[in-house]
């Protein structure tokens, strides 16, 4: 369990700075450059990331069962997900109507992801990884919709069309993350 706090700490530690340390970020990457930014960035989340899975995977093979979820939450929990993945779509689809309403879809989008999560699944482990990353998520939201008040951020209005291929193409990313490939890389069938 060690290795999965550690990379939690690591990897949502270092995508916590623009919430507690804008000023720092933004004096570190202009005395550094945005490439160098950029590089140690990647390399300390894919570092995070690492410990995380590996954490992860080795508290799987001792789960402490904190309690035990009805199973209908598996169904809700597939549901959310899907939801998550149509939010995770608006962040890159232009122009869509929900990035134009929520403009924060991805992180929203994070939030829906391990709220699912929580409510399906009830050993520690869970508990700690989806937890984390639902109060990241709701930190992160607020912080961002703070910035863009405080900067006057102007998001364009969505079309219908685009909104459509956002809906779209998240119901089959989900369903297909969901079919093919959950089970091979988390070991779970989510449904």
């Amino acid at each position: 369990m060690t290795i999965l706090v550690l990379g939690l700490i690591i990897f949502l530690g270092l995508h916590s700075v623009r919430i507690v340390a804008e000023d720092w970020r933004t004096a570190t990457r202009a005395r550094i450059g945005e490439n160098a930014w950029k590089g140690a960035y990647s390399v300390i989340s894919l570092i995070g990331f690492g410990l995380i899975i590996w954490g992860y995977s080795m508290a799987r093979q001792a789960p402490l069962v904190v309690w035990s979820p009805p199973p209908f939450t598996r169904h809700a929990a597939a549901a959310l997900a899907t939801i998550a993945f149509i939010f995770i779509a608006a962040a890159y689809v232009p122009r869509n109507r929900i990035k134009a309403k929520l403009h924060h879809p991805m992180t929203l989008g994070v939030k829906t992801w391990a709220a699912a999560h929580l409510i399906a699944n009830g050993t520690l482990h869970d508990i700690l990884l989806f937890g984390a990353f639902l109060v990241w998520s709701v930190l992160l939201f607020r912080a961002s919709r703070r910035r863009d008040r405080a900067v006057g951020t102007v998001y364009p209005a969505g079309t219908t069309g685009a909104t459509v291929l956002t809906i779209v193409a998240g119901v089959i990313t989900a369903h297909i993350f969901a079919t093919w490939l959950h089970a091979p890389l988390i070991g779970v069938r989510p449904y």
